[in-house]
């Protein structure tokens, strides 16, 4: 069991790595950390007691003075560093560093002077310091106009706003939950190093806008789901789709003397489709997904879905019958669930993507 704290818990990457190691709670203990730790030096120096490997990501990326963002980055540093000396404590340290390292700006050089000022305390007691230049990083639910411009596009176009591009650059970027998965697989390191994290892919930005235009008109706008070439596109697009509310969508219906018929879901891309049977009063599901795309549709009988995004107390509840056909679609890092409230038998059609592996730890109980 290793003892793991990261600093910047609640930030875009913190809150996706505290959520990864959380998916294997029998080989990491994760310390909890509060950015008012750095306030209150008695407490900073009773949090890294406790770790073994401390994730150092707290960092500021924006404000509208950039001294105050290199002086803001470099006493975090520092102040971890007191912290682990007044302690006498050697964690395995890992630093997020950045590939404006080499740019001409504030905050490029508080990262290249933080890593080497961790790369001087771990010469000094001997001790494992892991410096990591991480490439853009997206992923769902990053901040927009501050951590990343994908988040930015993706909230702009869902709420109706204009987006510009002023450099149309070939941007390298990575997936937050890959970047997660690369910091998770450095713990074992030794010595003194610096690694480039390697990206996922590279994409011209208005490559990305006119992707996310296209999410738009056809998923937000019609609820097809669109054609996903890769395990980068299907990243992209839980990206845009983390910036939607969970809703539930009213369906076409048609009638004639026959009966009715639904269309339940438009496709770019493939998948399987399936259904249940659920007898009254009985619930379905408690679980979440970090890469799967799922949708609902009640054919016959009552129900109510509900979500709640992990890490969160809010539980959206969402009621559905089958005589008003409506779909929910399951957002990533959502658990849900599905329960026959009605008196008779439940009839559930369920449609998952094709990128969808049983076998890749994709599905997470717990509870709504």
């Amino acid at each position: 069991m290793i003892r793991i704290g990261i600093t910047g818990q609640a930030g875009f990457v913190g809150t996706h790595l505290y959520n990864v190691l959380g998916l294997t709670p029998d080989l990491y203990e994760r310390i909890a950390f509060e950015d008012a730790y750095f306030e209150d030096f008695s407490l900073l120096r009773s949090f890294v007691k406790q770790c073994d490997v401390v994730v150092h990501l707290a960092a500021m990326n924006r404000h509208e003075n950039q001294q105050v963002i290199y002086d803001t980055n470099i006493e975090l540093v520092h102040k971890l560093i007191r912290a682990m000396e007044s302690e006498n404590v050697k964690p395995h340290v890992l630093f997020s560093s950045s590939t404006q390292e080499s740019l001409d700006n504030l905050y490029g050089q508080s990262k290249l002077k933080g890593r080497q000022l961790l790369e001087d305390w771990a010469k000094r007691n001997d001790v494992t310091f892991t410096g990591l230049v991480v490439p853009n990083v997206y992923g769902e639910f990053s901040r927009p106009n501050y951590n990343t411009f994908v988040a930015t596009f993706a909230y702009k176009l869902i709420n109706g706003e204009q987006s510009q591009v002023m450099v149309d650059n070939d941007v390298k970027l990575i997936y937050v939950g890959s970047l997660c998965r690369f910091i998770i697989s450095q713990f074992g390191n030794n010595g003194i190093n610096r690694i480039e994290v390697p990206y996922d892919f590279d994409r011209k930005v208005t490559d990305i806008l006119a992707l996310f235009e296209q999410f738009k008109t056809l998923y937000y706008e019609q609820g097809i789901i669109p054609p996903l070439a890769d395990i980068n596109d299907i990243n992209l697009f839980n990206t845009f789709r983390s910036y939607i509310p969970p809703r539930s969508v009213e369906l076409d219906q048609h009638s004639d003397s026959r009966g009715i018929f639904v269309e339940t879901i438009k496709l770019g891309v493939g998948g399987q489709v399936s259904f249940s049977t659920t007898v009254p009063g009985i619930t379905r599901g408690n679980h979440y997904h970090t890469r799967k795309i799922e949708r609902f549709t009640v054919i016959k009988g009552k129900a109510v879905i509900q979500l709640r995004r992990i890490g969160t107390d809010e539980v959206l509840n969402f009621e559905l019958d089958g005589n008003s056909p409506v779909y929910v679609d399951m957002p990533v890092w959502y658990t849900h669930n599905i329960k026959n409230t009605g008196e008779e038998e439940l009839y559930t059609q369920f449609w998952i993507n094709e990128w969808y592996n049983p076998e890749d730890g994709d599905t997470y109980f717990e509870t709504v």
